[in-house]
C-alpha cells in the first residue's frame, strides 16, 4: 500500500480472559515445528460460525506452512440420508433413536478418514467440523486421538463458539444451507432452523473449566468480544489462540483510497513529501461527503506519515472513532538518486541491461 488512507469499520474488543498463562506465539511457522499430529475440534449449537471459524483456520494455517484439511459431519450426513425424509428439524431431536445413529454413524466416518489424514502423514492438522456439544461425544474424540495403536498420540484442542446475541445468531442463520435449498421457502427454513437449534439445546453441555480441566480449549464469546482460554499446549494451538483472537468474526467493510493530489503529483515529480494541492483538498472534501452519507458507527482510520496521507485523513478526524498515522503506510522510497526528480527524466535515464554476474 503506497501512500494510502485506510479506513476501517469494526467492533471494537473488549476483554482477554486467559487461564494458560503465557503461551509463545512465534514469529515463524514452519512443519517442522509440528511434532505431533494436531486435531481441531468446533464446539457450539448452530449458527454460532462454528463453520465459518473452520474455514478461517483452515485456510490460515495452511497459509502459514501447516498442512490443514478440515472435515465437516455436515457434509457426511448430507452424503448418507436425505433429513426432510427424516422429519426435518426432528432428525436433530435428542429422542430420535434412528437421527442419533445415522449422526453417529456419519461423526465416525468422519473421525476415520481425519484419522488416516494424519496418520498417513497427509497433513498435520485436522478440523473436526460438528456440533460436539455433549461431554460424550467430545470423549469420543478424545479417546480416538490417543487410541493405543498410533504413534504419536493426536493432540486435540477444542474450539467452541458461544452466542447469546440474537443478532449475531440471525445473522448466521443458515436458510441457504444444502439442507433446504431449493426444498423450503426462507420463512420455512428460517423456521425449521430455529427447531433445530432448539433440539440441541436439550442436550447441550458447554465446555467448563473445572469439568473440563484436562482439555485444551478456547472458548469465543459473543463472535470474538470475549474469549476464555484453557490449558494451552503447543505451537499449534498458540497459533490458533492468536489467530481467532486477531480477527472479526462479523461482517465489516474496509475501504482502501490514495490520498489526494500532492503537489509533486501536479507537477509530476517523485517522492518528497508536498502538500495536498487545491485538487487534493478539494478529493479530501469529497471524500469527507461520502463518510458523512455512510454514517460508519465505529469508524477508524490508518494512514501512512506522509503529509499529503494526513491531510487527506484529516478531514475525516471528527466522523472517526480512532485516527493512527503509520509509518508502514508510507510510500516505497523513490531512492535517493531520483528523489525530486522528474517522471519524464528517469523514464530517459540511461540503465543497464546487463544480467549480473
Amino acid at each position: 500500500m503506497v501512500g494510502r488512507v485506510a479506513l476501517v469499520a469494526q467492533r471494537k474488543m473488549t476483554f482477554h480472559e486467559v487461564k494458560c498463562g503465557a503461551f509463545g506465539v512465534h514469529q515463524y511457522s514452519t512443519r517442522d515445528q509440528v511434532r505431533v499430529p494436531n486435531v481441531i475440534a468446533l464446539v457450539g449449537l448452530p449458527a454460532r460460525g462454528k463453520t465459518y471459524i473452520s474455514h478461517k483456520l483452515c485456510r490460515y494455517l495452511n497459509w502459514i506452512g501447516i498442512k490443514t484439511r478440515a472435515f465437516n459431519v455436515g457434509e457426511y450426513r448430507r452424503q448418507a440420508c436425505d433429513f426432510f425424509q427424516q422429519g426435518a428439524s426432528e432428525f436433530f431431536s435428542p429422542t430420535n433413536q434412528t437421527g442419533t445413529q445415522i449422526r453417529d454413524h456419519c461423526a465416525k466416518l468422519a473421525m476415520e478418514d481425519m484419522g488416516r489424514y494424519l496418520e498417513n502423514k497427509e497433513g498435520e492438522v485436522a478440523i473436526f467440523d460438528a456440533t460436539n456439544t455433549t461431554r460424550q461425544r467430545r470423549q469420543w474424540l478424545v479417546d480416538f486421538c490417543q487410541r493405543e495403536e498410533i504413534d504419536p498420540k493426536f493432540r486435540i484442542f477444542f474450539v467452541e463458539s458461544v452466542c447469546e446475541d440474537s443478532e449475531i445468531i440471525a445473522a448466521n442463520i443458515s436458510i441457504n444451507s444444502p439442507d433446504y435449498r431449493g426444498k423450503m421457502t426462507e420463512e420455512e427454513a428460517k423456521a425449521d432452523f430455529l427447531k433445530r437449534i432448539e433440539n440441541y439445546k436439550l442436550q447441550y453441555e458447554p465446555l467448563d473449566n473445572e469439568m473440563d480441566d484436562r482439555l485444551s480449549f478456547i472458548k469465543v464469546i459473543n463472535a470474538g468480544r470475549s474469549f476464555f482460554v484453557h490449558n494451552v499446549n503447543g505451537h499449534v494451538q498458540s497459533r490458533v489462540v492468536y489467530f481467532l483472537m486477531n480477527i472479526s468474526l462479523l461482517p465489516r467493510s474496509i475501504y482502501l483510497t490514495r490520498h489526494g493530489e500532492s503537489e509533486y503529483n501536479r507537477i509530476g515529480r517523485l517522492g518528497g513529501d508536498s502538500p495536498l494541492s487545491e485538487n487534493g483538498i478539494k478529493y479530501a472534501m469529497i471524500l469527507r461527503e461520502y463518510f458523512e452519507s455512510e454514517k460508519i458507527d465505529d469508524l477508524r482510520i490508518w494512514c501512512s506519515q506522509k503529509i499529503r496521507a494526513a491531510q487527506t485523513a484529516n478531514s475525516l478526524k471528527d466522523l472517526a472513532s480512532y485516527v493512527e498515522y503509520l509509518k508502514v503506510l508510507d510510500e516505497i522510497d523513490a531512492w535517493e538518486h531520483f528523489e525530486g526528480e522528474g517522471c519524464i527524466r528517469i523514464c530517459r535515464s540511461p540503465c543497464s541491461t546487463t544480467p549480473p554476474g
